[in-house]
């Protein structure tokens, strides 16, 4: 739907619209893998108002569909271009052109800002899989190869006696790259799951309270899913090549594809800084951080509940730790962004950065949970020591970045903003 704001609409006597313009960066938006492609295109009407609240949306067929649903005459729509990418060399981007196309309204009249949030809230969802995705094959191609490869004597002593060096993977850096990378694909699957249970009930469940409030804490966990896990996906598949080391560089492997398909998913849909001020200026801030709260409820009934158990006190206390420490937080921020906006601006994206890590320290601590009363149980499935390696792994060393991100966060838009002479 990324069309200039200048394409036009124009009634027709059938209800349709003949429809001009243009449309950028459009991923498949040209191939032959299907009889039809159907787009979706944001155009003004004759009357519309200037801005964001003229803009109506309709669907624009590549082939015009008869009565009977079988396909027409060529419609006025085209390629006009395709570009030459970084990445994602498996689908074609490509420039449309318009010309009288034949299109449908969709919804209202200049409200097809709205209309095309739908999409694009479940295309966020569906980047943030992307990463997820990336950063999974990207650990398992990583392992394989830190568990393969010799290089070195380890510096606690000789670990494979029989072959003359070490396999990398006994080195602490290479643990800390790998485990990096299972740590943010783990949590990142939790969160992703917990999103799909809450999507299911916002649109299944009978009792409207829960689908109001499921609707309301997957709308604050939008971004998070989108900016946070592609952001990690970038942390995660430049580690996993960097565990290559030259190897990673070249083609042959296949590893800096991974770095490079990621790297779209931080800008499309919205960039990350735009998630971010959606985060914190809309999400949090707009209601005056009430749906954080119904969050952090949850949050607070895991730890009342785990609160006074040893066993879960070296996942729990970092938790309980950043949820009050968030409050604060949060409030202050509001408070600066309130007398001026471009505190809200600085800030956010260290923001999201922390949420992200307030809600995977949530999953994290609930998979610690589940692994403890299950080894106590008598399991011994290695996945559960696994899980709980994992999570001490991500509390000890991914975690703590909170620290410094609230840091910089609180040290405001003057930094940023009072530098004409150096960008000059």
């Amino acid at each position: 739907t990324q069309s200039t704001w200048g394409s036009k609409a124009e009634p027709q006597p059938d209800g349709s619209y003949k429809i001009t313009g243009n449309k950028i960066f459009i991923s498949a938006g040209e191939h032959d893998m299907a009889a039809n492609i159907v787009h979706l295109v944001l155009a003004r009407l004759p009357d519309a108002p200037q801005g964001s609240k003229g803009i109506s949306l309709f669907v624009v067929p590549k082939f015009n569909v008869k009565p009977d649903g079988s396909l027409g005459e060529r419609n006025g729509i085209f390629c006009s271009g395709l570009e030459h990418k970084m990445g994602i060399h498996g689908n074609a981007t490509a420039q449309i052109v318009m010309d009288g196309a034949s299109g449908s309204l969709v919804g209202q009249p200049n409200k097809g800002l709205a209309a095309m949030f739908v999409m694009m809230n479940a295309a966020r969802l569906g980047v943030g899989n992307q990463s997820l995705g990336l950063t999974e094959v990207a650990f398992q191609n990583a392992l394989a190869y830190a568990k393969d490869r010799i290089q070195m004597r380890s510096l606690s002593g000789v670990k494979a006696k029989d072959k003359p060096a070490d396999p990398i993977i006994v080195h602490p850096d290479v643990r800390k790259m790998l485990l990096t990378a299972k740590a943010y694909a783990e949590g990142g699957r939790a969160l992703a799951i917990y999103c799909t249970l809450l999507l299911d009930k916002e649109i299944h469940h009978p009792d409207e309270k829960v689908r109001k409030d499921s609707a309301e804490i997957v709308a604050l966990l939008t971004p998070i899913v989108k900016a946070f896990l592609t952001d990690n996906g970038h942390i995660a598949t430049n580690a996993c090549m960097q565990v290559f080391g030259g190897h990673g560089f070249i083609k042959e492997w296949g590893m800096e594809q991974f770095v490079r398909d990621n790297r779209i998913n931080m800008i499309y849909e919205g960039t990350n800084t735009v998630q971010s001020l959606d985060l914190l200026g809309r999400k949090v801030l707009g209601n005056n951080g009430a749906t954080l709260k119904k969050f952090g409820k949850i949050i607070g009934a895991l730890i009342a509940e785990e609160g006074v158990n040893e066993k879960m006190a070296e996942f729990i206390n970092p938790l309980a730790y950043l949820a009050d420490q968030m409050t604060k937080f949060t409030t202050e921020l509001g408070f600066k962004g309130f007398q001026n906006p471009d505190e809200v601006g600085a800030a956010a994206v260290d923001y999201l950065r922390v949420a992200g890590h307030l809600v995977f320290g949530y999953f994290w601590a609930r998979m610690a949970q589940v692994a403890l009363r299950e080894v106590a149980a008598g399991n011994t499935d290695p996945f559960y020591q696994a899980k709980l390696q994992t999570a001490r792994f991500y509390f000890a060393k991914l975690f703590p970045e909170t620290a410094t991100l609230m840091r910089t966060a609180r040290s405001g838009s003057a930094a940023l903003m009072d530098t004409d002479a150096a960008l000059a």
